[in-house]
């Protein structure tokens, strides 16, 4: 195909139907502007954001206004708006998070669950109302009040919702954690914040196996003083043999005396309300503990929603994601915009790599959420998709975790499906939420990310804080939004949180990544800016490289950092590959040379790696998220600060005490 050529183009009658086309000609009509167009609307989002954001809490894509914020508004939109951080939205707001999630009690599907192929359950929105009602009420009873943490160490199951629904009714915040996490790596998380209850589960399964995890659990209450109460899912043992971990109840019998409670006592709150607390990915020190405001997420998810996904009433909302990851409550806000919830929890290739494809058909899916990893093992897997299901469903796939290189839009347009919005996307923890991210309405084109998210003022700029367009450069936010966090937990004065964002560019947030506006108004993502390679002083994003590696069918996964070099002399550095090769071959002297030509065909000679080096694994975060911070560090001898962090630790090793990386 052409590179002038977009893959997809929505339908006429697509972009018609879409929620943003009704939100855009409804501001029009509103605020009395012309917005012929996505960039037309984009602008004014940028340009006006008090109407923008007003028009978001009233919910202007329903005629009927019904899709909107419940709560009372208040007659102030944004206070100090020139000031980043310090910006005030909607200071005389009261809401309730959980209330606005919990729209309807009917006996439409709020949440269908998969356990790989061995639990499958469901929960009306009726039934899902009442759990939270009853598991609200016992928070209560246990002494639970507004500002209390309630934390969860659980896989993605419908009680992990259940908990975060009771605990934002009442105004507690809910921090979360998967259970493959170690006991420290717990610890260092749910140790700065303190929970007063706990929610965990007797284990987990994992790719067809069985996985106990009440041993760990003994050992994390017991690192955890301010814990009062313990509260555990029968997940795999369906036992209540629950002596070993100190102030535990089942959960039958933590939320039995209150199962006659139908009603649930919504706290109103002020929109910075804290709501959740996230973590940063700890590879390089003790995580840092992001606070996220109850309406900034609220409003932010609403908008990418409804309006950048286009989701409507009774669309089937599905991310591959476990609870230690942001996409976890990103998909779980979807309950605001009146879908189905459709969870999974396990390995995405149980079932012969077919089970979430199984998923997507048996469910009706509409949003297949997942990263761009499972989409380039699906490729290297040989996976077809299109010919072995249906997705008749399947609107929009969506993708993050790391960059989605162009041969992966190819992959999916070919090998999965043609009439499709393939929606990369990429923001993070910091903002849990997105940066940049799709559009119904707009061409999806090969390698780019369609658009910037209304709203965000996203740029690109050079070393000295110049605006680019064409060029590699930082990706900044230039005025305040509202899914900024309320700041990091145990900072009081905010030094932290104004050192992590603000500091290399003042009254701007500087993300971290390293990227591009292109002439399309799409974002290409090159990695982040602090992986970023510099050999000979010429930035590199390592997700070029990877493009290119990746694509030989010898090699599975890869990972590329910066090596000083020579060691005497810090302020260079040569560049240093490693790959991790398909099961029973070995990395030669003419495997080497085609990875040296494929990057040099296809990049500069900059780009050319001085070394490949062969490892078993490449270490990884929770998430997904390959380390190159943390490999660096190894190979130059400094401490990896966190393995906890890590879903493999033990990968690390492959990289230490290497002569190779001495010649």
């Amino acid at each position: 195909m052409s590179l002038d050529t977009p893959l997809w183009t929505p339908s006429a009658e697509r972009i018609a139907a879409a929620n943003v086309t009704a939100f855009r000609l409804a501001a029009e009509q509103r605020w009395g502007v012309s917005l012929p167009d996505y960039g037309a609307l984009y602008a004014w989002s940028v340009a006006q954001p008090e109407q923008f954001w007003v028009s978001i809490w009233d919910g202007i894509w329903d005629g009927e206004g019904s899709g909107g914020v419940i709560g009372a508004r208040g007659a102030r939109v944004l206070v100090d708006a020139d000031r980043m951080p310090g910006a005030k939205w909607f200071p005389d707001a009261r809401l309730n998070f959980a209330q606005n999630l919990l729209r309807a009690r009917d006996d439409q599907d709020a949440i269908v669950f998969w356990g790989e192929d061995r639990v499958h359950n469901r929960l009306t929105r009726a039934e899902l109302y009442r759990a939270v009602a009853h598991f609200a009420a016992a928070l209560r009873e246990q002494g639970v009040v507004a500002g209390d943490r309630v934390a969860a160490y659980m896989p993605n199951l419908p009680e992990t919702v259940i908990a975060m629904l009771a605990a934002a009714s009442i105004g507690a915040v809910f921090t979360s954690a998967s259970p493959d996490f170690g006991v420290q790596g717990v610890l260092d998380r749910f140790g700065q914040t303190a929970p007063k209850v706990l929610l965990a589960c007797d284990g987990y399964y994992y790719n067809g196996k069985t996985v106990d995890v009440l041993g760990k659990l003994g050992e994390i209450v017991g690192g955890l003083p301010s814990v009062e109460r313990v509260v555990v899912v029968p997940y795999v043992h369906h036992r209540d043999d629950l002596a070993g971990v100190p102030h535990a109840r089942s959960y039958a019998d933590f939320v039995a005396p209150f199962r006659l409670v139908d009603d649930i006592e919504f706290a109103a709150l002020p929109f910075d309300h804290p709501l959740y607390i996230m973590y940063s990915s700890g590879t390089t020190g003790v995580p840092k503990c992001i606070v996220h405001g109850a309406g900034g997420t609220l409003l932010q998810h609403l908008k990418e929603h409804r309006l950048h996904a286009d989701v409507k009433p009774g669309d089937r909302v599905f991310y591959f994601t476990t609870c230690g990851w942001m996409m976890w409550n990103w998909l779980v806000s979807a309950l605001a915009a009146e879908a189905t919830v459709l969870l999974y929890d396990g390995s995405p290739f149980a079932g012969a790599n077919r089970i979430l494809f199984d998923y997507a058909d048996s469910e009706r899916m509409t949003h297949f959420g997942t990263s761009a990893k499972f989409l380039d093992a699906a490729a290297k897997f040989g996976l077809k998709p299109r010919e072995s299901h249906r997705l008749d469903t399947v609107r929009a796939l969506l993708s993050t975790g790391s960059p989605l290189v162009a041969e992966g839009f190819d992959y999916v347009y070919r090998e999965i499906k043609a009439d499709l919005q393939l929606s990369s996307i990429s923001g993070g923890t910091d903002i849990a939420s997105c940066f940049v991210l799709g559009s119904p309405v707009r061409p999806v084109w090969r390698g780019e990310i369609q658009c910037r998210g209304l709203g965000m003022a996203v740029e690109v700029w050079d070393e000295d804080g110049r605006p680019l367009r064409g060029e590699k450069g930082e990706l900044v936010c230039t005025r305040p939004f509202p899914a900024m966090p309320v700041g990091f937990w145990n900072d009081a004065d905010g030094s932290k949180y104004r050192a992590a964002y603000f500091e290399r560019f003042p009254g701007v947030w500087c993300h971290g990544d390293f990227c591009e506006l292109t002439a399309h108004d799409g974002v290409v993502i090159y990695g982040r800016s602090d992986a970023t390679l510099n050999p000979g002083g010429v930035r590199i994003g390592t997700a070029e490289i990877y493009r290119q590696v990746e694509q030989l069918a010898e090699v599975v996964e890869s990972l590329v950092i910066g090596q000083d070099w020579p060691p005497q002399n810090p302020n260079d550095v040569r560049v240093v590959l490693f790959v991790k090769l398909r099961e029973g071959l070995v990395l030669d002297e003419a495997l080497v040379e085609r990875i040296r030509r494929t990057i040099r065909e296809h990049t500069t000679p900059r780009h050319v790696p001085a070394k490949v080096l062969q490892v078993a694994d490449i270490p990884r975060t929770k998430s997904g998220k390959i380390v190159e911070l943390a490999v660096r560090n190894v190979v130059h001898g400094r401490p990896v600060k966190n393995q906890e962090a890590l879903a493999n630790p033990e990968a690390l090793a492959h990289f230490r005490n290497r002569a190779e990386l001495d010649a």
